[in-house]
């Protein structure tokens, strides 16, 4: 199996669902926290946020919410 094959798999999980959605609100916290942050602590969150994005996508979060929206 490739990623791809185990992301799908996955993606038939209400588990996997919700530890994407603690993906996302890791995110969603980092964006908040960039408000008072100094210029080294912007460029690690910065980073965070990318890497968190890119899980995101390779995880299709949109697909699963629409899925999982009764449990999430």
């Amino acid at each position: 199996m490739n990623i791809e094959e185990d992301l799908k798999t996955l993606s038939h999980h209400e588990h996997f669902a919700r530890f994407i959605q603690l993906i996302n609100a890791l995110r969603e916290e980092c964006i908040a926290d960039m408000h008072e942050a100094d210029i080294d602590k912007l460029q690690q969150l910065s980073g965070r946020i990318i890497t968190y994005d890119q899980i995101l996508q390779m995880t299709d979060w949109q697909g699963l919410q629409k899925k999982f929206s009764s449990v999430l």
